[in-house]
């Protein structure tokens, strides 16, 4: 009988978050495990195929803004106790129908504060079950400068008190996770380092963005700056006579992308973000994106030349963190945002255009097989 393993998601702005845990639990799938996904945050149209894995949607929440500090409901009305209620309840019922032999919750508690309200309850609930199921966190290789440090408390206290270890999609190599989580020290629980999570068993075959320049800014609505800029940039770069395709969020504003199309001229396409961009990203010229974990990987993985501007809006710092290791690596070339003028982004491209890649990935990229194959020793 296979193994069974709950995975709960909240993506809040952009849909990263989703699409790695998805890669995740495709890889589980693939390594004999019975994989139940749970997402917390609004439907994704290219979040591609989940064969052969459960999937099972709360009610849906995103946040307001960057500061990630109000959560509206699918209405974009501000949560209350019921709807919270709702979500607990949901959550106890998916729980103890499936009956997993372990249980990860992406993010939380080093991120994600919001969901407490539902998770803790929950969490208190799951170690009450016989058999007592394996509770893990999974975090990503960068966690956000922490305005108020005294919170990591908390997350010393919450993982005590309901988890087994911690998965570490990253390389201690490349940063380790006392970088930006300074009291990494005083876990008592274990830390796994699995490497690097990129999806490269589903790709989607196509023939979009042959020899194009992809412009892109993840699932959230904060991609309109660099797309104005991406387009005043073309003729200033040398690569004014490639075609430019703009992959635009759908939860961008019907006004934006009206106003992004009025804008485009002959050689740019407008086009929405789509299921099949690491495909893209394996035969275009350039990618020009933000720099949040998945894209990048991609990137990486597809060995596509990039120029990443990383987001900086609320008190987001991890993108700008990767993006200046990988420079220093020759990975890529970072502009920040507060400097990406239609010049410099010009500049930019013309510098990536003729990088000198590295040999090999400068990273693991193994980092989902490699979670399948932990998770089976510690269960044994």
């Amino acid at each position: 009988m296979k193994r069974k393993i709950l995975i709960y998601v909240q993506h809040l702005l952009g849909v990263g978050h989703l699409h790695r845990v998805a890669a995740i639990a495709r890889a589980l799938a693939r390594a004999e495990f019975e994989v139940l996904l749970v997402s917390g945050g609004y439907p994704d149209p290219t979040l591609g195929k989940l064969d052969g894995i459960r999937f099972a949607q709360l009610p849906p929440a995103r946040a307001a803004d960057a500061s990630f500090r109000i959560i509206l409901d699918f209405a974009g009305n501000r949560v209350d106790d019921a709807w919270w209620e709702a979500r607990r309840a949901e959550l106890y019922r998916l729980f103890d129908e499936f009956r997993p032999a372990a249980v990860i919750t992406e993010l939380f508690p080093y991120a994600r504060r919001p969901m407490r309200h539902e998770l803790l309850p929950w969490l208190a609930h799951v170690r009450s079950a016989k058999p007592r199921p394996l509770v893990l966190s999974s975090v990503r290789d960068i966690l956000v400068d922490r305005t108020k440090p005294e919170r990591d408390l908390d997350v010393l206290n919450w993982l005590a008190a309901n988890y087994d270890g911690t998965l570490i999609h990253g390389d201690p190599n490349f940063i380790p996770f006392e970088q930006t989580f300074p009291l990494a020290g005083r876990i008592t629980t274990p830390l796994h380092y699995t490497g690097y999570i990129v999806e490269q068993s589903e790709l989607q075959p196509t023939q979009a963005g042959r020899d194009e320049v992809l412009v892109s800014a993840g699932g959230g609505a904060v991609g309109m700056p660099l797309f104005r800029t991406a387009i005043a940039a073309r003729p200033l770069s040398q690569a004014r006579d490639l075609t430019w395709r703009l992959l635009v969020s759908r939860q961008e504003t019907a006004e934006d992308v009206a106003a992004l199309r009025a804008l485009a001229p002959p050689g740019v396409i407008v086009d929405w973000a789509r299921a099949d961009f690491p495909s893209m990203l394996r035969h275009c010229r350039l990618s020009i994106s933000k720099a949040g974990y998945n894209t990048v990987m991609e990137t990486l993985a597809a060995r596509a030349r990039a120029v990443v501007v990383p987001f900086s809006g609320g008190d987001e710092t991890e993108q700008a963190l990767r993006a200046e290791l990988l420079s220093q690596r020759g990975a890529v070339a970072a502009l920040r945002e507060s400097d990406a003028t239609p010049a410099a982004l010009a500049q930019a491209v013309d510098r990536a255009l003729v990088m000198a890649l590295p040999d090999k990935p400068v990273l693991d990229l193994n980092g989902a097989a490699n979670t399948a194959a932990l998770l089976h020793r510690l269960l044994q």
